[in-house]
């Protein structure tokens, strides 16, 4: 393929942008094709793409015949070649060194907030909403209908603790929710309106991805301007989105496994006046919701869940594809066809269904499930369906660690590319076939929720790996092995590195091997352990100043990082990070303007080894340490993870017993202050326990008894007895994470 390179340079770099944005699949299959067809990259046709390509432009000019100021024709794969050596694929790096001296270079010669924001990439996932503010704070930014504002998360935290709330906190922003629908709804329509595309978009919110009360009414309430609905996969759901959704024009769209009671609610609501549409999931429900509308003297909104063959991309492609355990098949999408034309309803069905998976990084992925799931629908028109409702699922990515690429907790596309990209495609194909341009609905629950909640909490305590000076020489007599190691430590130079530590690797695990024989004193074995450690710092120490860090010394900073305890339980408020390894961005809330100079993992106060987070987001792999800043005692810490609004807090468990943590609403005020608009208190011990069956008043009356007991035997005074079951009363009472 030979592209046309125009002869005027803004021709040249507009048409380069152009065509590589529109021919983002010629690239990916160059990218294959030169680097086999299991490589992975992360750039395809997401919009940092153009200014790449303006620059391949350049460079291809720049090859061009000296005196003609001008790009020689080239084959297109020289232009795609330029290209990959441009963006390079999603690669880890080759070390944290670089990045380590960076930090020290710029503590040394000026840390600034800027260099604070580049650091965590605040500015790449924070989408506008998130920022790190003049005073070295993260700043919230909330807009309303009439006016902006910023607040400081550390003001808002002392805001709390002068209110008597106590960390942990999960702060959800409602400003922030009206802005993502907002944005989603009128992304739409202007894709819409640039298209000329002749149908409608009626977004609905799976409630299953945030199913707390204050979400769903703030959906249904701000969202009524644009008739928003909901989604429902469970009875509960459904009865849940009738309490809140009733707005006649917009559609609760039901999914699920379906009983009579289920389908009977939804048929109700129809009669009613409320849009419900019953999806079907399974062949057998068709009969059931047939006979149940025949029953109560209403036609079915019907819709029918196409399994498509085309996988989805990211951790969810078991959602599609001919393995996915939702959804028909078209050999029986075929059946309920003939089966609803046999029993005259084929009326009744109005809408196709397709999804192809959450958080889907490509939208190469998404435009392909699509297009399969519209042929189907033009030819459900042929076949004499009334049809009318194109749902295409969800699938809309958050990009929660900024890189805008495919990696699978990010996204290469923006939310306007994924709109025009869904309506382009929609539209050309029914175009193509002939069938009118049906209301587009989509099921985007995380991209909406995600930004909405952050959650804050404190730093208990630290651990470090401490080190002592080596001994000026070892006691007399010591084991062979032992002053080995010991001369390891005073010949290391930055040139022998790699040695160096290969042999002390080597000499700590024969010391080892004698201690566990019998051979070696304890007195020896921990001073073995205490010259091997110096030796693997100074290795640490060293490396940071190396071009290249040598493959076996590129973990030793995560080895030899400190461990932050928070004041939080992975497995209740960040499930995901455990549960599928999901990125969510970490990052300190305040002092940003001092250069953060340790690196960490964060415990968790769960008794559990994977209560842990070591793996942070980046831009060019998976971070697995966090720069942070020295802890103080007596002087808090706080540190916040974002865009934790979908699925963390259902999904959560009580897990050695933490509980829910405080919940506190805050909005932009009418004045332009912050209002705290409502608090919910987190679980106390007494919750947690009557969750798992015990009955707190049986468990104080129980040791109300223990304790009378031990007055009786002369264990302990009357008195004592009274501050022992206050104390234990209280302790029902209080707060399941520790309160200072």
């Amino acid at each position: 393929m030979i592209p046309h390179y125009p002869d005027s340079e803004e021709t040249l770099e507009a048409a380069t942008v152009k065509r590589f944005r529109s021919l983002g699949y010629v690239t990916g299959s160059l990218y294959h094709e030169t680097f086999g067809p299991n490589a992975s990259h992360g750039w395809e046709t997401s919009a940092a793409v153009a200014p790449m390509a303006i620059a391949a432009s350049s460079l291809l000019r720049a090859a061009g015949s000296p005196g003609a100021g001008r790009a020689r024709k080239k084959p297109f794969h020289v232009f795609a070649a330029v290209l990959v050596t441009l963006v390079s694929p999603r690669v880890p790096d080759v070390g944290r060194g670089a990045e380590r001296m960076d930090v020290q270079y710029k503590a040394l010669n000026g840390w600034s907030c800027e260099d604070a924001r580049e650091l965590y990439g605040i500015r790449n996932w924070g989408s506008g909403y998130f920022d790190v503010g003049d005073k070295g704070e993260v700043v919230v930014n909330l807009r309303n209908a009439d006016r902006a504002a910023s607040f400081s998360l550390k003001d808002i935290v002392a805001g709390l603790r002068a209110r008597g709330v106590t960390l942990p906190v999960l702060l959800r922003f409602g400003d922030i929710l009206d802005v993502r629908l907002a944005l989603l709804n009128e992304s739409f329509r202007k894709a819409i309106r640039d298209a000329g595309y002749r149908g409608e978009y009626r977004g609905v919110y799976p409630i299953k991805v945030n199913q707390q009360q204050q979400v769903v009414e703030e959906i249904t309430r701000f969202g009524a301007r644009y008739h928003h609905g909901l989604e429902a996969g469970s009875k509960a759901e459904l009865t849940a989105a009738l309490a809140y959704m009733h707005d006649p024009e917009a559609f609760v769209v039901c999914n699920g496994y379906k009983d009579e009671e289920f389908i009977d609610l939804a048929l109700y609501a129809l009669k009613m006046g409320i849009q419900t549409v019953l999806v079907l999931e399974m062949p057998g429900e068709l009969p059931l919701i047939l006979d149940r509308a025949e029953r109560l003297g209403v036609r079915p909104r019907i819709g029918i869940r196409v399994r498509p063959s085309s996988k989805g991309s990211g951790r969810w492609t078991e959602s599609s594809g001919d393995r996915s355990v939702f959804g028909l098949n078209t050999a029986q999408i075929i059946d309920a066809v003939d089966e609803l034309r046999r029993r005259n309803a084929l009326d009744c069905l109005h809408m196709l269904h397709c999804h192809i998976g959450s958080q889907i990084p490509s939208i190469r992925a998404i435009r392909s499930g699509i297009s399969e799931a519209v042929r189907i629908y033009a030819d459900l028109i042929r076949e004499g369906a009334r049809m009318g409702l194109l749902d295409v699922g969800g699938g809309l990515a958050v990009d929660y660690d900024g890189s805008h690429t495919n990696f699978a907790s990010s996204s290469n596309y923006s939310l306007d590319e994924y709109c025009a990209d869904v309506v382009e495609v929609v539209m050309s194909i029914c175009d193509e076939a002939g069938a009118p341009h049906p209301t587009i609905i989509t099921e985007s629950g995380r991209a909406v929720v995600a930004y909405y909640s952050v959650l804050l909490f404190n730093v208990m305590d630290v651990s470090r790996m401490e080190t002592h000076a080596l001994p000026e020489q070892l006691p007399a007599g010591a084991n062979e092995l032992l002053r080995n190691l010991w001369d390891i430590g005073q010949h290391l130079t930055a040139k022998n590195l790699q040695e160096s530590y290969n042999d002390a690797l080597y000499y700590r695990d024969e010391i080892r091997e004698l201690f566990a024989h019998g051979d070696l004193a304890l007195r020896e074995q921990a001073m073995s352990e205490q010259i091997f450690w110096h030796i693997v710092v100074r290795v640490a120490r060293e490396a940071r100043n190396l071009k290249y860090v040598p493959e076996e010394l590129r973990g030793l900073e995560n080895a030899l990082a400190d461990v932050y305890y928070g004041n939080f339980s992975v497995f209740q408020s960040l499930p995901d990070a455990w549960a599928i390894e999901q990125l969510f961005p970490v990052m300190p809330i305040h002092r940003l303007n001092e250069p953060p100079k340790r690196s960490a993992i964060l415990a968790d106060c769960t008794c559990d080894s994977d209560g842990k987070l070591d793996c942070f987001i980046d831009l060019h792999d998976v971070r697995h340490t966090l720069p942070v800043h020295e802890w103080r005692p007596g002087e808090e810490y706080v540190l916040g993870a974002f865009l934790v609004g979908a699925y963390q807090e259902t999904l959560g468990d009580l897990h050695n017993l933490f509980g829910d943590t405080n919940v506190v609403s805050i909005r932009l005020g009418d004045d332009g202050q912050m209002a705290y608009t409502a608090e919910i208190d987190g679980d106390s011990v007494g919750d947690v326990l009557s969750y798992v069956e015990y009955d707190p008043k049986a468990m104080a009356e129980r040791f109300r008894n223990l304790a009378e007991t031990a007055v009786r035997s002369g264990r302990i005074t009357a008195e004592e007895r009274r501050t022992l079951t206050e104390a234990y009363e209280a302790g029902l009472r209080g707060y399941t994470y520790f309160e200072s």
